[in-house]
């Protein structure tokens, strides 16, 4: 299946790319996202009169990202407390969303599908780097300490 993409896509191509994808990917995931229509002849005439509204939306969407990459960079750390054992193992996990609503409580408005944890839930205390992938071009880290509950 023939698509064209109307923003960019990491690993697939920038805006207006004709590109092939499985079917299932194009039906289920790229055209209800809004980020790609069928390459029909009648599209492609469409994109390319809207070219530049799509390239100047998908360079604001990348401004508002470096904004955000900022904050967090300022913000540097965050602090999640847990319920512990005696050997610094948690009774539970600190996954995505954890991170996630501790950083916008910090004040840095974050989803959890921005956040790539390093090898799954954190299960002990210590200190983390986590990876915040805020654009397809742009990803910084946060440093994430657990602490245990007193």
């Amino acid at each position: 299946m023939d698509v064209i993409l109307l923003e960019k896509v990491g690993k697939l191509g920038a805006i207006g790319d004709k590109v092939a994808v499985k079917a299932g990917f194009g039906r289920n995931f790229l055209i209800p996202h809004g980020k790609a229509v069928f390459a029909t002849e009648a599209n492609l005439a469409d994109f390319e009169q809207r070219r530049s509204e799509l390239e100047a939306a998908a360079a604001d969407k990348l401004g508002k990202a470096e904004i955000r990459a900022a904050a967090l960079t300022a913000l540097a750390s965050v602090t999640l407390t847990a319920v512990a054992g005696d050997e610094g193992k948690l009774f539970g996990s600190i996954g995505a969303r954890d991170v996630a609503e501790a950083v916008s409580a910090a004040g840095v408005e974050l989803v959890k599908s921005e956040v790539k944890m390093p090898e799954g839930p954190l299960r002990e205390i210590g200190e983390f780097e986590v990876s915040i992938q805020l654009h397809s071009d742009l990803s910084t880290s946060i440093q994430v300490v657990v602490t245990a509950e007193e």
